[in-house]
């Protein structure tokens, strides 16, 4: 008997955090999501140029 009443409790607890908790407005995530998307790309392209050059300095040293 006594596991119920924990679970009950702990589901209690777990309606009232749900409550505190502040969801972002449909703008704030879409400005987030395009940042996000936006940061990835050019995190990407630099990793590319980085790899582009790093690949050359070998094959120049390698001939």
């Amino acid at each position: 008997m006594g596991e119920a009443k924990v679970k009950k409790s702990y589901f209690k607890g777990l309606k009232a955090e749900f409550k505190k908790i502040i969801w972002p407005d449909k703008a704030s995530v879409g400005r987030q999501t395009t940042a996000v998307l936006i940061i990835s790309v050019l995190l990407g392209v630099l990793i590319k140029i980085l790899d582009i050059f790093i690949q050359y300095g070998v094959d120049f040293i390698a001939k």
